[in-house]
């Protein structure tokens, strides 16, 4: 049976082919599109199974990750850095935990959290290419003044400690590793 490490990547896998030399944009967009890449990739190929929560009483599942992280990069890009009013697509102060407790194992749920994902992502990289560059800034009511290279960094580690999760969920579900 191979070790773990050798179960990773491969190479067509899309998550390793971003760039590692270059401008820091570059750079960033490229962690954190990989990043993004894996939590997809986690995913794919299960259905119901999105919804299977990890260890009672938690309600942590991958489609719960999925809802969680469309409004964590809503959060950042559209109101913090965008200024919109764009208030969070699962969860708020009634019921702060929205985006996992809502997460079932409907068909019709489980896709209308990827369309909404992919679309707070597109809005994320359409607005980290058209920036003039990375001190942008925006108002949090948390953080205060936080730049666009913040942003980004923050996106990875936060992106990175649920893909963390991701792992763990999906090897409970089917056994796979290394996806």
């Amino acid at each position: 049976m191979p070790r773990r490490a050798e179960l990773f990547g491969g190479e067509d896998d899309r998550r390793f082919r971003n760039p590692t030399t270059g401008d820091e944009r570059t750079v960033l967009a490229g962690v954190l599109a990989a990043q993004r890449a894996t939590l997809e990739a986690k995913c794919a190929g299960l259905a119901a199974e999105l919804a299977e929560r990890s260890v009672p009483p938690s309600t942590l599942s991958l489609l719960g990750l999925v809802r969680h992280l469309a409004d964590i990069e809503r959060r950042w890009f559209r109101q913090v850095l965008a200024n919109e009013d764009a208030p969070p697509r699962y969860s708020s102060t009634t019921t702060p935990d929205g985006d996992f407790d809502g997460a079932t194992a409907d068909p019709a749920v489980a896709a209308e959290a990827w369309a909404a994902w992919r679309e707070e992502v597109a809005f994320a990289e359409a607005m980290t290419a058209a920036a003039p560059d990375l001190s942008v800034t925006g108002e949090d009511s948390w953080r205060g003044t936080v730049s666009l290279r913040w942003m980004l960094i923050h996106m990875i580690e936060e992106y990175a400690r649920h893909n963390g999760h991701a792992d763990l969920l999906r090897e409970r579900i089917d056994g796979a590793v290394g996806v």
